[in-house]
């Protein structure tokens, strides 16, 4: 009888705990949030970010093609937002996969790579329209996991502790729910009307409801963290993208996940915003570092270009030599409209004088500029 009576009640209470988890699931409330969020503590931090994105900006014009910005940061913002969800791969393998389309690549530098086109073409999109709507983010995450899927349509997700399989959060499990929410989303970031506080403020708010929401099976966090760039780009604070917040998240990985958390648990908007508002700080600080040492490797190949092979040198081929750190034949042809053969004597001439490093893979050759790649490597020039 005793082993009925807790059988019964253990069962009582798995049903309680099953009634609780569907229920907890509706909770998620409609931005935009209820209490002030501009506190004297956001509104202070949210000056200096500004004052730093800013100076990035300003920074980003000092380099005369921006291309040279969007394909060399691209790749390094898609390598490090794959690496928070243990997607890893090497800037070695990451270059040679641009280079050669048709060599076996591994499935974490196909991810990466399908990251890179996505950031892109949301970039391309947002650019034009300067809307994120809710298509724009399906067809971001279609691109990043390379299908034709959308929100989730079935219950049964759950945000686990990888370590000890806790379950820490539970999204929203019903479809109509989740559009609901979705919908809400996409007019808060597109209507000023909704909320007047500072777009940085706004982009945190953003961020947190997306993750929250959880709308698709997988590709949450890296769909979420090139809403992030959109956003700065449909606010106007960035002409291009090239403020990324995914090594600030490696870096301080357990405080993101765990604000992230204690928002949906207490409602502590103040430390998340704060945050993000340091992310940006300190990732501006750190970009515009890193394109300062870009311009002025790029000023030191011009003059030496100039100096030992004055017949070669033009500004499209010190476009392209920092462009991609991973050169080949087909690239100097395209970008400097010359034929292979010419090419061909550039880059070989390139190699004799150090500009470049000649390698060869198979049948390809390819060529490195070193001291660039040591630039997204390390932070630091190689000194060659």
């Amino acid at each position: 009888m005793h082993d009925i009576y807790y059988a019964y009640r253990n069962m009582h209470y798995v049903y309680i705990l099953a009634t609780d988890y569907f229920m907890n699931t509706l909770k998620l409330p409609l931005l935009p949030p209820t209490i002030e969020l501009e506190t004297k503590a956001v509104l202070r931090k949210a000056a200096r970010a500004h004052r730093r994105l800013a100076e990035l900006k300003g920074k980003v014009e000092t380099i005369p093609n921006e291309a040279i910005l969007i394909n060399t940061l691209s790749l390094q913002e898609a390598k490090d937002s794959s690496e928070i969800e243990n997607i890893i791969t090497t800037h070695d393998a990451l270059y040679k996969s641009s280079l050669f389309k048709d060599v076996a690549q591994s499935v974490s530098v196909k991810e990466v790579s399908h990251y890179a086109i996505a950031l892109r073409k949301g970039f391309a999109e947002v650019r034009e329209s300067r809307l994120i709507t809710t298509n724009l983010i399906i067809s971001l995450y279609q691109e990043l996991e390379q299908n034709d899927g959308g929100i989730r349509s079935q219950s049964g997700t759950t945000l686990k502790n990888k370590n000890t399989g806790e379950i820490i959060y539970t999204p929203p499990q019903n479809y109509d729910d989740l559009v609901k929410l979705m919908t809400n989303l996409e007019r808060f970031i597109n209507d000023e009307s909704m909320l007047d506080v500072d777009p940085l403020v706004k982009m945190a708010v953003i961020h947190h409801q997306f993750e929250s929401i959880h709308p698709f099976y997988d590709g949450n966090g890296r769909t979420g963290r090139i809403i992030n760039i959109l956003y700065l780009v449909a606010q106007g604070l960035l002409d291009i993208p090239i403020l990324y917040l995914s090594g600030y998240i490696i870096k301080t990985k357990q405080d993101y996940y765990h604000l992230l958390q204690h928002v949906r648990d207490n409602g502590s908007w103040e430390e998340w915003i704060i945050y993000i508002l340091d992310g940006i700080e300190q990732t501006s600080l750190k970009t515009i570092e890193l394109i300062g040492n870009i311009k002025n490797l790029m000023q030191d190949y011009k003059h030496r270009i100039r100096a030992e092979l004055p017949k070669i040198y033009s500004q499209e081929l010190l476009n392209n030599l920092f462009s991609h750190p991973y050169t080949k034949i087909e690239y100097l042809q395209r970008d400097l409209g010359t034929s292979r053969i010419t090419a061909s004597k550039y880059l070989a001439l390139l190699d004799e004088h150090g500009f470049v490093n000649k390698q060869k893979m198979g049948k390809y050759n390819f060529y490195i500029n070193e001291p660039l790649f040591a630039l997204f490597v390390t932070g630091q020039s190689s000194g060659k």
